[in-house]
């Protein structure tokens, strides 16, 4: 199967993905773009810069996770209201990488 951004919005429940460096989140708006992905307000990803950590909608868009939402993240949090919070590697899941998904 092949890796996309569409894939990863169809997981079950809220899914942020980690771009730890500049390579992983220049990829990341150019796969995201390509899929027909935009911002909320139709804005394109290769037109704003990205945050170190992104939300991935079903929807077909994506947008900026807030402070709270980089402190649940960042704290390990498992949910996020009442969905659950799925944390992804970026760079590990385009790597192919058999786990990529951040406990």
């Amino acid at each position: 199967m092949e890796r996309t951004i569409k894939h990863l919005s169809e997981l079950p429940g809220r899914v942020n993905v980690r771009l730890a460096t500049r390579e992983a989140a220049i990829r990341f708006q150019q796969m995201a773009e390509d899929e027909g992905f935009t911002f909320r307000d139709g804005v394109k990803p290769t037109q704003r810069d990205c945050a170190e950590i992104m939300a991935i909608n079903r929807d077909c868009t994506i947008n900026f996770v807030g402070s709270v939402g980089a402190i649940a993240y960042g704290a390990g949090a498992r949910r996020i209201g009442n969905e659950r919070l799925i944390r992804v590697d970026f760079e590990k899941y385009v790597a192919g990488e058999e786990i990529y998904i951040e406990l």
